[in-house]
């Protein structure tokens, strides 16, 4: 992230694509998982981080979910990290989700979720639940990035907002988990992140108290 690699590089080469080619090569990956027998997918934005691109993912989404038989839901993840014009102003930057990105997008009618990474590399805990927030002011759903590089208690507060989903978790405690079960909230667990194969995270999630 620092080098510019990671989701700052893949941000920059989304933003140089038109609406046209993004559908294309999405359209690639969704028919090679139809062939697998899929019926319905989940596809989040995040790799904008600015609203023409963000709409510009989300449009291609629901494109996708209306030329392919699949059930394909999307969810704005447009608090995934901070933009590059936006460093050293991470409150700045979620004001600019909460206030023009989000109600710009869901007013389009492009939103079935709205997803914040939680993590030293995303967004502080008061900074998810402004965004939590101002999904809940217009009905929509929530889902967090937990627990994926440190334990910073996002699993708890994703409990505390009944989030339809926490994702990665592989710093999750039993408390975590405690809460989680008692809000319902469905753990996703992501073994092909990029964490195990580019930073060699070793770190798993704590998978029998999951089970349990």
């Amino acid at each position: 992230m620092r080098q510019g690699s990671g989701i700052v590089s893949t941000v920059r080469a989304t933003r140089a694509t038109d609406e046209a080619t993004l559908f294309a090569q999405s359209a690639a990956c969704l028919e090679a998982l139809l062939v697998e027998g899929v019926t319905a997918i989940e596809i989040k934005s995040g790799y904008g981080l600015d609203l023409p691109t963000e709409r510009k993912m989300l449009r291609v989404a629901r494109q996708l979910g209306e030329r392919y038989p699949v059930t394909a839901c999307t969810t704005f993840l447009g608090a995934h990290v901070l933009p590059p014009e936006f460093a050293g102003r991470a409150d700045d930057y979620i004001d600019e989700v909460c206030n023009r990105m989000l109600p710009a997008l869901a007013d389009e009618g492009l939103v079935d979720a709205v997803d914040v990474f939680c993590e030293r590399i995303g967004f502080s805990l008061a900074q998810s639940e402004r965004v939590f927030e101002a999904a809940a002011k217009r009905g929509i759903g929530v889902k967090m990035h937990a627990e994926q590089l440190l334990n910073r208690g996002g699993a708890a507060l994703s409990a505390r907002y009944r989030t339809l989903s926490a994702n990665h978790l592989e710093y999750l405690d039993e408390a975590g988990v405690a809460a989680m079960k008692e809000a319902d909230t469905v753990a996703v667990l992501l073994p092909g992140a990029y964490s195990y194969y580019f930073i060699r995270e070793t770190q798993l999630p704590p998978l029998d108290l999951l089970r349990r």
